[in-house]
């Protein structure tokens, strides 16, 4: 299983990426598919995350309202698409996954697979 986290880059204030999170090597109809940050110096942690089958998801409470995890399931990619971006973004995102045997999506050490992490820089 690869994930191929693309789409970072530096960004004003205020504005929007979105990151791409291409999946290859199995089919993931039963897995959850998140996205983690880590800035320097802190702990990496949860972001979003998308349950591959029934499309539930689930944001953290700083990013939810700006943030929006999607999934192309013709390109199995799931995408995040980071709007109202603010200087406390800035972080190394990755993407991971996992099987979906549980609703506690928020802890790293759950997580099988991992992208290689693309950085996004928010300027102010």
């Amino acid at each position: 299983v690869q994930l191929q986290a693309s789409g970072g880059g530096l960004v004003q204030a205020g504005g929007s990426l979105r990151l791409s999170c291409a999946a290859s090597g199995r089919t993931f109809s039963n897995y959850a598919i998140s996205w983690f940050r880590q800035a320097p110096g802190k702990e990496r942690g949860f972001v979003a995350a998308l349950t591959w089958s029934g499309g539930n998801t689930y944001y953290a409470d700083s990013v939810k309202g700006r943030f929006t995890i999607s999934r192309d399931n013709a390109k199995n990619t799931v995408y995040l698409l980071m709007n109202s971006l603010k200087p406390e973004d800035t972080a190394v995102y990755y993407c991971a996954a996992r099987m979906n045997y549980y609703s506690a999506y928020d802890a790293p050490s759950s997580y099988t697979y991992w992208g290689q992490g693309t950085l996004v820089t928010v300027s102010s």
